[in-house]
This record gives structure tokens, sequence and C-alpha cells, in this order.
């Protein structure tokens, strides 16, 4: 089958058994990871990214070759800017300056112009705080004001929860056979863990949001420690729009040492050269199968490539 253009290419990614770590952890039960790593932009990001900009077009609320900004830490910006040089947008992405430099790269490669925004004091490259996003969501509004630009607003646009909704959740219930019996994920708009809950909840599917430890908002726990690698997500947002009527099961924390040994282990022993998220999510997913539940079925999600983060320390030993 010959695609029409790249955009076509997103979706349909595949589900692989995690057998070798469950055998390795000594777990009871399966875990059961989607591949979205393997998309065109390199991570989930690039679904929530078609859907926000084709729903805009379509709603009026983009005008043809009206330029799009966004915030981003850099996988939604690489999902924007392979939809935005498709269609026709120019695409601004503004992301803080502790995240890591392959992915303003990889943006800019893609066409995108990169406004880095420097951290909030005393904070460290590499691990981006809410004090960090703050400032970037403040210079997103002004660049989006000061251009006339249509803001993709991941936070808030409902087709980012719409397209794990209707591709990441039912893509799982179909090539699981319906066997799968809970999901996590680690929060960053909240948009993957709310769309998948809406697919996968009525069918039964308990649904856990997974933080860093110390920065547990969501789950209610300490945030005394909002410090931490696991870039994307985990900013102590705890009213995420997303997640405002979604029933979870409950939350789990990962500390980034834990998401950082799990994402190591995961290219070890699976092959499957993802970022840090995924170490976090297989971390929650570990505790699911040895907690409220052991012998079921887990599924979670290799958010991004490992590519993204050879400048950190993620593959340093």
């Amino acid at each position: 089958m010959i695609l029409p253009d790249i955009t076509h290419a997103i979706g349909d990614t595949p589900v692989v058994a995690l057998d070798r770590i469950t055998r390795h952890l000594g777990l009871d039960g399966r875990l059961l990871m989607k591949l979205d790593y393997l998309l065109p932009g390199f991570s989930k990001k690039d679904r929530a990214a078609r859907a926000i900009i084709q729903s805009a077009r379509i709603e009026g609320a983009l005008r043809p070759g009206q330029t799009v900004v966004e915030l981003t830490s850099g996988n939604m910006g690489t999902g924007l800017a392979i939809v935005c040089a498709v269609i026709g947008h120019p695409f601004v992405a503004v992301m803080s300056a502790g995240n890591s430099a392959e992915r303003a790269r990889m943006m800019q490669a893609l066409g995108a112009e990169v406004i880095l925004v420097p951290q909030a004091p005393g904070a460290r490259k590499g691990e981006v705080s809410g004090a960090d996003l703050a400032l970037v969501e403040a210079a997103a509004q002004s660049i989006t004001a000061d251009r006339d630009a249509f803001r993709a607003d991941q936070f808030r646009h409902p087709g980012n929860a719409a397209a794990h909704e209707t591709g990441t959740g039912a893509e799982f219930w179909a090539q699981t056979g319906g066997t799968i019996t809970a999901f996590c994920d680690f929060v960053g708009s909240g948009g993957t863990l709310a769309g998948v809950a809406r697919a996968l909840a009525p069918k039964g599917v308990r649904c856990y949001a997974i933080e860093p430890a110390g920065a547990e908002a969501i789950g209610g726990g300490p945030t005394d420690r909002p410090e931490h690698p696991i870039q994307g997500g985990g900013y102590m947002m705890g009213d995420l729009a997303h997640l405002r009527d979604i029933d979870l099961a409950g939350s789990l924390a990962v500390t980034g040492a834990q998401a950082r040994d799990m994402s190591r282990l995961l290219a070890r022993t699976e092959g499957i050269f993802a970022g840090y998220s995924a170490g976090a999510n297989l971390a929650g997913a570990a505790q699911l199968l040895r907690g409220p539940e052991k012998g079921g079925v887990v599924g979670l999600v290799a958010c991004d490539s490992g590519l993204k983060y050879l400048s950190t320390d993620l593959w340093s030993a």
C-alpha cells in the first residue's frame, strides 16, 4: 500500500510482550508494550499533533498558511513540525532550554523555528520543572499573540485525548484481543491516559497515572522534590484539563533512577530503545504486577525513542 503522505503513517503501532522482562523481574502477569516510538516523529505525540491540526482546520480555527505555535518538551513539537510541513503551516516550537538538545535539532531539521526559553533560577539542565514550564507557557502565549498564530495547546485541546481514545486505546483493545486488564502512563499533558481510559475503562480496564516520586500532585502524595530527569511530564500539575472527568484506578510514583534503570533494562533485555518515560511506565507497570494487578495483563506505551536522550545521563553507563 502506498500512503499519500507521512501523516498517514501515524497510528497502528505494534504491541509486543515483554516476557523476558517479566521473567527477569519475577513478575506474576504479563506486560504488553505499544511501540509508539516507531511513529514518524519517534513519539506518541504524533497522534495528538495530527488530530489537533486536522480538527482545527475542519473547524476553521486554523486558517490556510497560518503559523502554528506550541509549548513542547520536543515530542509534541516534532509531531507538529511533521504535520505542519506536510499541510503547509509555519511552525514555532517553544521549549525549555532544559530539554535535550536532540529534540531541538530534530524539530529544526523538520523546518520548525525553535525558541529556547531559559530555565527558572536554580534549575538544572535535563530536569524541567513546573516553574520552567510556566516560563515556556508565558513565552508561547506572547509569541502566539505577536504573530497572530494558532496555538495548538496540547494541555487543553480535546484533539489530544481524542487521538488516544480512537487510536491508542482502541488499538490496544483490538491488538490484545480484549485481554488487557490494566493500563498505566507517565503523565505530561494527560492526553494519552485520558484517551485510553475513555476507550478502555468502560470495558473494565483499570487505568493508573504515573508521576515522579516527590512530585505527586495527581495522587496527592509528596510534592517537596519536584526535580527529576523524566522529560516530558511530571510537572506537578494536579488539575489537568484532560483528566478532570476521568475516573482513575490510582496513581503510582517512580523515581528518576528507577525510570533510567528500566529504560536500560528494556533496551538490553527486549531490544527496545526507548526514552525515560518508557522506563517510568515500565517501573510503574512492574509495581502493578507486584501489587493490585498481580496476575493481570498490563498495557503501557514506549512513548519516545532513546535517540532523543543520547546527550543525557540515560545512556551514560
